[in-house]
């Protein structure tokens, strides 16, 4: 059977194409279970923790017992004690079972559990399969937290602390390390709370270990993964660059990566516009896959949405950050930006909160720009006048600009400073979202990304369009965001770039002008 890329479940190496994380497992056998320690994998949906404790399962039963379960729909469990305790028996009965246990040992685990002393007779319980199996036991814990603000979870991991402190003191025989894998921190329950619920941070967690296992998915380890599709397709892609466009999307995200790869191979690949899978692994074809990706139905960026929808105040910082260049900084405290870091959709960038990757940027950028789209008159007039600006099937870009002049003129011409000041990058990107629609993409540059200045790149028929977004302090300020952008066209060996500067001088003067400097063009407009 021909391997596939795959985005839901677990990953398995004979059945799909997949990064090589044999390396971060070495890493956690080495510092981690050899170690004896207990930690927990904390990381954002669809982040490869179920593949990674399925491929440490098969790493580590030559020389440990691997009990590995998931609390997913386990809700039953956690209405008592003796239901957790009952519940948890019989999972892992069904482990031991698979694992070809002595009978005898089987028998004894699966004695009837003590109504009374539920909890204690499961610790009893541990003790005894530690001390008879051959073998020290790893027990892992898939969808952790599907239960953690539940007290009897609470007392579920104190019972695993307590004997683990035992353990340490030479007075108990338990599991040689516990992995408890999921998307809360659970030494910090607050985070799985519903907005207005008291927070809560008793946790008895706090034997754990961090667990800090980068799980992103670097560039080279995306072309390896590249290079056995080629092995097995030959499609002539050029995987340096492939791998390079999927890395600047995703910033190695683990699902994104995988799902732009098979939106290419299983959506794109045979279509009019890429009849052949040759036709599709290309810098258009990635492009196309990363807008397909963006505009379907995904529960990864539905998650997203809902919790800026329950958090305006994180949605406020969110939209500073897009559309003002506001800065803030990265204070794992701060609930708001460590709920935001938990969900995968902000990383820390050197002590300031950054949106996680280009995707997720984007996103946002269509989100928030949808919400304000249907009484836009800006967007109206941009949407009414689409079909000029594409001749040919290229875009006009001197047109949009051109027409952006006249209309903003128009509509905002008497607006306030401070309005056009906050607002220039949102109204902008406004305008050019129904003429690009459908065809083209768009990204913001973060890196150029500040309160005065944005680049924005429109990617459309596999031609590239520079725009810079600048306000104007000056002359001299001018002359350098001139100069700034014609290195800028150097860097992505472009001939041709835009300039649209918000000018507020009283005695300002707006129009349209061009700029030759060195064979390079600049497209300015002043409003």
């Amino acid at each position: 059977m021909a391997r596939k890329f795959n985005t839901t479940g677990v990953c398995i190496p004979e059945q799909n194409y997949m990064v090589d994380i044999s390396r971060r497992l070495d890493t956690i056998v080495v510092d981690y279970i050899e170690e004896g320690k207990y930690f927990t994998i904390n990381r954002a949906r669809q982040y490869g923790k179920t593949t990674t404790l399925y491929l440490l399962e098969q790493r580590l039963q030559k020389q440990y017992l691997v009990i590995r379960i998931s609390f997913e729909a386990a809700d039953e469990m956690f209405v008592s004690l003796y239901a957790l305790a009952a519940g948890l028996v019989r999972k892992i009965n069904r482990v031991l079972k698979s694992q070809k246990v002595e009978q005898s040992i089987l028998e004894k685990w699966n004695q009837p559990v003590s109504e009374q002393f539920p909890f204690d007779d499961l610790g009893e319980r541990i003790t005894g399969l530690c001390q008879d199996c051959d073998r020290k036991i790893i027990l892992m814990i898939d969808e952790v937290d599907k239960s953690s603000d539940n007290q009897v979870f609470l007392s579920f991991l104190g019972l695993l602390r307590s004997k683990y402190l035992e353990q340490v003191q030479k007075n108990d025989n338990t599991f040689q390390s516990v992995i408890l894998a999921g998307v809360y921190d659970i030494k910090n329950l607050r985070l799985k709370l519903h907005p207005g619920e008291e927070s809560k941070y008793n946790s008895p967690w706090n034997i754990a270990v961090d667990f800090t296992v980068d799980m992103d998915f670097g560039q080279e380890e995306i072309a390896a993964m590249l290079r056995e599709y080629e092995t097995d397709y030959h499609t002539g892609m050029n995987i340096v660059e492939i791998s390079r466009m999927i890395y600047e999307y995703t910033s190695g995200y683990p699902y994104l990566v995988s799902r732009i790869c098979q939106l290419v191979d299983e959506r794109l690949a045979g279509t009019p516009e890429y009849p052949q899978r040759q036709d599709a692994w290309t810098r258009q074809g990635i492009i196309a896959a990363e807008l397909l990706l963006r505009r379907q139905p995904d529960t990864l960026f539905d998650d997203m949405i809902k919790k800026l929808a329950d958090y305006p105040k994180l949605k406020k910082m969110v939209h500073d950050i897009l559309f003002c260049g506001y800065t803030y900084s990265f204070e794992v405290d701060n609930y708001l930006i460590s709920l935001a870091a938990t969900l995968g959709f902000i990383k820390d960038n050197n002590g300031i909160v950054a949106i996680r990757n280009r995707i997720f940027e984007t996103k946002l950028y269509d989100l928030f720009l949808s919400e304000m789209i249907m009484d836009d008159a800006l967007d109206k007039a941009a949407s009414a006048g689409r079909n000029q600006y594409i001749v040919d099937g290229m875009l006009q870009m001197n047109l949009v600009m051109e027409k952006f002049y006249q209309h903003f003129t128009e509509i905002y011409g008497d607006s306030d400073e401070k309005f056009i000041e906050k607002q220039g990058r949102k109204i902008f990107l406004l305008y050019l979202k129904p003429i690009i629609n459908g065809t083209g993409n768009y990204y913001v540059e973060a890196q150029t990304r500040d309160a005065g200045r944005t680049d924005i790149i429109v990617d459309y028929h596999g031609r590239q369009y520079i725009i810079e977004l600048k306000i104007w302090h000056g002359n001299e300020y001018n002359k350098r965001g001139e100069s700034q952008l014609f290195r800028y066209l150097d860097s992505y060996g472009a001939s041709m770039g835009y300039l649209l500067s918000f000018n507020f001088n009283k005695n300002k003067t707006t129009g349209i002008h061009e700029i030759i400097c060195n064979g390079k063009r600049i497209f300015e407009v002043v409003v």
